[in-house]
């Protein structure tokens, strides 16, 4: 109610209890309701009223947390203010609450309570008016008495002083002053300690002061301790005066929040920041292109209200493209000697691959504006891949990204998505040149092989134009729709196989193939990097514990068996973690001793306490890590005839494979199982049909002593591991020669391990993986592999001493894989049967 030039509230009020923040006439604060209390009393009055009066509410500071809110009604602060309701928004989330914007009018006191449910409704008096401020109230003839005119006028000068410290170009400064013109002198105190940097305590401090006099002298001592911080802050600073000015309003270090709903200040706000966005744009060195379309949006930003939806939309877009690297480059370091140093230092062995990175540098040094090549890194896991792509970055001096694929089946998260789409956001790539910085970092496309396919896209035809280096110059995002420059970027893409790599996209890249190591490259591997690490990670040194050279080689055939070394690391960190144990408990002797084997404290023997350095050998190996989980069993395996000994390629490297066949009377049917795939099945079916075809030549013979040797028989071959799927043409020399071995009754020779592909005709023709079969034959202990002549190159690419241990048979017919496979020969094959020759007649 308005009466005159002043506010008349009503007599009764309902009262809003809030926990945070002090409400004071003349300001206007947020603040937000979930309390029982308090939702009921906007539900109830501020929402379903419709007159001015149902809006004016008062406002009583509760100590109480409202989220503890119970029956009973806490003590009540005795002074409030009332308030009008200018705003109510509501919310669900996290939790059902409403947020009022209220605007104080004046104090009151409560003479007395009518009911505390569902809200607070109480009996008040009206302590002071608020008078309305519509016109200026500051005048020459204002006259005051006595010591409260001087506390006023003291007050005053010391607010002018304050805004002489502060940019007026800063919109709340500017309104500051416009309010400090206008205001009655009695609302100065309460309005200029709501808006400086004050506690709660203090501004209930004001509030309680009924009289203006102890008002003033309650505010200025606040106002003359802002003053006094700004100037201590302003001679510590090495900013401009006026930029100091701005910094300090911006931070909040004089106006810790936003008062009086300040629209005019929010768009004032927004026009700085849209200048200085302005700024940026033409400060990013970006392509004409580029440049047009941001300057077109933001035309279009300054124009657009900021409670449009689109408004966010368009500041995102144009905050992204200011922070994109369009100039920005790291030096390359060209020096060659020392990226070598650096590669040997990181990793043992993969001679290819450090080469090709010197092959890169020394062209780069000659030629400074060669393309970003893509390299394709295919090899089982554990071998190294990932740290080699860091180590090529700092070999380079290049700034690292790595983008993990594996399972990304949607083209979005390559391409990204277009700005009409709700959530739209840019893909893996422009993000990963937002957060390295430079337009020329090392990217790690990890697992390109295991990318799926939705009814999202398809992720690896989005990759296309990614790894082409005569189109990626020009790689458009569809969420930036404007052409970024890819063609610095080095791309290295690892995979385990690149049978699941679309062709069309393993065309684009250099395929470099990453072997597994050998035993011996796994030692020096192990001594050179992993016992280190893990020593370190597990907090030990070397005066601590030992492990020989001499055990190494057990952990790695006894314990592990795979291509790369990340069970053998695995395996070290058991034995750091063991030992650690006993170095916890305090043990701390000087002389070397293994560790104690539990085996003997198990038959009763006194232990004695193990001493530092603990030297971990077969005996502490197999306490701590168990008994061996896998054993030599070629020699084992090979006691019979109809076994023969193959070797297969996997995705995890190679490995060696048994062949079982056994024959039992019947119609001569061939049963297969082990889970074999489509060629392979194809392979058994070529060799019955080759044997059978040269029966007579090999002396081969049936269970009833007939030349057929499916005559009255039925054959089941087996394949071991059945859960397991295999496929491949690989296993058909094996198969020829296990069935061989059991028509004929020989036994196949136990150090003998093959592979081949193989035809009617009983050519052996070449297949792939020779490197990692070798080396699985090797880690075996198998002596002699029997391989198609024309793999013979692939020999090449095996180390010095693998070669050295093994013997090598190269064949080009089934007659050379035979005779190498049995002891002495086998019957009717006298070194390499002569096939007649015969005339084309064409």
């Amino acid at each position: 109610m308005v009466s005159g030039g002043a506010i008349q509230i009503p007599s009764r009020l309902p009262l809003l209890l809030t926990h945070e923040g002090v409400l004071l006439p003349g300001s206007t604060v947020r603040f937000s309701v979930d309390s029982p209390r308090n939702m009921h009393l906007v539900r109830e009055r501020l929402l379903k009223g419709t007159s001015l009066k149902s809006t004016i509410i008062g406002v009583i500071p509760n100590t109480r947390d409202p989220e503890h809110d119970t029956d009973d009604l806490p003590t009540l602060h005795k002074i409030g203010t009332a308030g009008i309701a200018v705003q109510v928004v509501g919310s669900n989330w996290p939790k059902p609450h409403y947020t009022l914007l209220i605007t104080g009018l004046c104090r009151f006191s409560v003479s007395s309570l009518l009911k505390e449910r569902p809200f607070v409704l109480a009996e008040v008096k009206q302590l002071d008016q608020l008078e309305r401020y519509t016109t200026p109230q500051r005048d020459a003839t204002a006259t005051d008495d006595g010591e409260l005119g001087e506390l006023s006028e003291k007050f005053y000068q010391a607010a002018v002083q304050l805004l002489g410290m502060l940019d007026m170009s800063v919109p709340v400064v500017a309104k500051f002053r416009r309010l400090l013109d206008s205001l009655p002198r009695e609302t100065l105190p309460d309005v200029v300690a709501s808006m400086i940097r004050t506690s709660n305590k203090e501004k209930l401090q004001v509030l309680d002061a009924l009289s203006l006099e102890e008002r003033f002298k309650k505010a200025l001592p606040m106002l003359t301790r802002q003053i006094d911080g700004l100037k201590l802050l302003q001679k510590t600073r090495k900013t401009s005066p006026d930029n100091e000015k701005r910094v300090l309003v911006r931070k909040g270090t004089v106006f810790p929040g936003r008062q009086f709903n300040l629209d005019e200040e929010d768009e004032d706000d927004d026009g700085d920041d849209t200048a200085a966005l302005e700024r940026k744009v033409h400060g990013a060195n970006m392509p004409e292109a580029a440049l047009k379309i941001c300057l077109k949006e933001l035309k279009r930003l300054k124009k657009m209200p900021q409670s449009m939806p689109e408004y966010a939309l368009t500041r995102n877009y144009l905050d992204l493209m200011v922070e994109l690297p369009w100039s920005k480059s790291t030096k390359d370091c060209l020096d060659i000697r020392a990226a070598r140093t650096l590669l040997d230092n990181d990793h043992y062995a993969m001679d290819k691959l450090k080469r090709r990175v010197l092959e890169y540098l020394a062209v780069r040094q000659l030629k400074t504006s060669l393309k970003g090549p893509i390299l394709c890194f295919v090899g089982p896991p554990g071998v190294g891949k990932t740290s080699v792509g860091r180590s090529i970055a700092r070999t380079l001096g290049r700034e690292f990204h790595r983008i993990a694929l594996g399972g990304v089946c949607d083209q979005s998260d390559i391409r990204g998505h277009r700005r009409t789409y709700v959530g739209s956001m840019p893909g893996r790539i422009i993000n990963g040149l937002k957060t390295v910085g430079v337009n020329n970092p090392v990217f790690l496309l990890d697992e390109v092989d295991k990318l799926g396919k939705s009814l999202q896209g398809d992720p690896a035809a989005a990759l296309l134009e990614v790894l082409d280096p005569e189109q990626n110059h020009g790689f458009t995002d569809h969420y930036l729709n404007v052409a970024f420059d890819l063609s610095q970027v080095l791309f290295i893409a690892t995979a385990n196989t690149t049978a699941t790599i679309p062709p069309a996209l393993l065309d684009r890249m250099e395929v470099l193939e990453v072997p597994g190591y050998t035993q011996e490259e796994k030692v020096e591997i192990a001594h050179r990097h992993l016992i280190p690490n893990q020593l370190e990670q597990h907090g030990l040194t070397p005066q601590q514990l030992h492990i020989p050279q001499s055990t190494t080689p057990d952990i790695i055939s006894r314990y592990t068996r795979e291509a790369g070394v990340r069970s053998l690391e695995r395996k070290i960190g058991a034995i750091c973690r063991a030992v650690a144990v006993k170095v916890a408990e305090g043990h701390t002797l000087t002389k070397t001793a293994t560790l104690t084997s539990e085996n003997s404290k198990q038959h009763g023997d006194k232990a004695a306490p193990p001493e530092l350095p603990i030297v971990i050998d077969h005996i502490a190996l197999k306490d701590i890590l168990g008994p061996p989980v896998f054993e030599m069993e070629v020699s084992e395996r090979l006691t019979l005839p109809g076994v023969a000994l193959g070797l297969a390629w996997t995705p995890l490297g190679g490995e060696i494979m048994f062949v079982e066949a056994s024959r039992m009377e019947g119609e001569g049917q061939l049963t297969l199982t082990g889970q074999l795939g489509d060629v392979m099945k194809e392979s058994a079916h070529l060799a019955i049909s080759w044997l059978r075809a040269n029966a007579k030549t090999y002396q081969l013979t049936n269970m009833v002593g007939g030349s057929d040797p499916l005559e009255g028989t039925d054959i089941h071959l087996h394949f071991p591991a059945g859960a397991v799927t295999k496929d491949g043409p690989s296993a058909g020399v094996t198969i020829v020669t296990c069935l061989a071995s059991l028509f004929s009754g020989r036994l196949v020779r136990s150090d003998v391990a093959m592979t081949g592909e193989i035809t009617l005709r009983g050519l052996v023709l070449p297949v792939g993986g020779i490197k990692d079969k070798v080396l699985a034959a090797h880690r075996a202990g198998v002596k002699r592999v029997i391989l198609p002549k024309r793999n013979e190159k692939d020999l090449e690419e095996l180390p010095a001493n693998v070669r050295a241990n093994l013997d090598f048979i190269t064949a080009t017919n089934l007659d050379e894989v035979l005779n190498a496979s049995f002891d002495g020969g086998f019957p009717g094959v006298s070194g390499t049967r002569a096939h007649p020759q015969l005339t084309s007649k064409l």
